[in-house]
């Protein structure tokens, strides 16, 4: 059977890049591939199937890179070799390089979910992505395909997919477990705390409607004291809960709150739409190109629209937003669309076991 490893900075289970990821596995796996995984770190809760290989080195920011020789060793069976984001963006540049080099003429994929200069932060790397002619690139939406382009790099756009059918969560169990009352406005924000998630616009959408806000992931990138300020200064009751599975956490909201200022995607706006929840979608570029499709979402400046809209009083509004916007998840974001679009890229690169 034909290996395939997949290779990034850390694997858990909860962030964007490790979700798509595991789709990934499975869809290669049902195209008959047995799949490892290589990154710095697997955090506690990682679920991915197959043998795991840690070399810290690759890790974001590790102040020492891979040892070559290991990483060789760790890659030396794979028939192919799918790069998730490392050589996308700049948070461990000795790795990326190496991980380039080792690839030279090797059947590999470049999956781009958020490159170097779409972050303020990294404008003056130029380096990355690396390009070879025997590789293949993805990138998660037409904006970054068409920016591709524009610096001469061919890639090919498969959008993230999710299951169509997820399963039901526990909302009373979870609102219980939490200490919230069954008629509390319970406003969740599934992300990891950064910057760039808008906790403090999350904190207002609650506030304006009078819920209780639920910051479901860690803080990372040094946001620790600015979300313990931001936390503090609420005028709404919160809780900074982690450890739900999203089933559980959709099942429980009445709202999730997603007011990032930048995303490479944004899972959760898809995800709320699959467990049937209205959400709030910041205006990032992006979101443009997800609304185009017809999804329907608040702004987080919209509380009076989203107070008439959670007490109910036009059903069928109601039933018309959570149906459309169901129904687009399904038809444009389904994990066959993941399996159809990689079998097509697989196939015309002679890649298909």
């Amino acid at each position: 059977m034909p290996r395939c490893s997949i290779v990034s900075f850390r694997f858990g289970p909860t962030d964007g890049v490790s979700v798509v990821a595991r789709t990934w596995a499975d869809a290669l796996a049902g195209l008959g591939f047995d799949v490892t995984w290589v990154a710095g770190s697997f955090e506690p809760g990682w679920t991915g199937a197959g043998r795991a290989t840690t070399l810290p080195g690759l890790g974001m920011s590790s102040d020492d890179p891979p040892d070559e020789g290991d990483l060789a060793a760790a890659l030396t069976d794979a028939d192919l070799v799918i790069v998730e984001n490392l050589c996308s963006i700049p948070l461990n540049l000795p790795a990326a390089r190496m991980v380039a080099d080792l690839r030279r003429g090797r059947p590999t994929i470049l999956h781009h979910h958020d490159p170097a200069w779409q972050r303020p932060q990294f404008a003056d790397v130029t380096e990355l992505p690396p390009d070879d002619p025997a590789w293949r690139h993805v990138t998660i939406n037409e904006m970054t395909r068409c920016e591709m382009a524009e610096r001469g790099i061919t890639a090919t756009t498969i959008y993230n997919g999710f299951d169509s059918h997820p399963p039901s969560g526990d909302r009373e169990g979870t609102r219980r477990a939490l200490g919230v009352a069954d008629k509390t406005i319970l406003v969740a924000h599934p992300v990891r705390a950064i910057a760039r998630k808008a906790v403090d616009r999350a904190i207002a959408i609650t506030e304006a409607i009078g819920g209780t806000y639920w910051l479901t992931g860690p803080a990372e990138e040094g946001f620790g004291p600015v979300l313990a300020q931001l936390l503090a200064a609420a005028r709404c009751p919160v809780i900074h809960a982690q450890g739900r599975p999203a089933h559980d956490i959709y099942a429980a909201a009445d709202l999730i709150a997603y007011p990032s200022t930048w995303e490479g995607f944004g899972n959760p706006p898809v995800e709320a739409a699959l467990h049937c929840r209205p959400v709030v979608v910041g205006d990032y570029p992006v979101a443009a190109e997800l609304r185009s499709m017809g999804f329907s979402w608040f702004n987080h400046d919209q509380p009076a629209e989203l107070l008439s809209w959670l007490d109910g009083s036009d059903p069928a509004a109601h039933r018309l937003m959570i149906d459309t916007n169901r129904n687009l998840a399904v038809g444009n974001f389904s994990l066959e669309m993941v399996a159809d679009g990689l079998k097509t890229l697989l196939g015309e690169a002679g890649w298909l076991p």
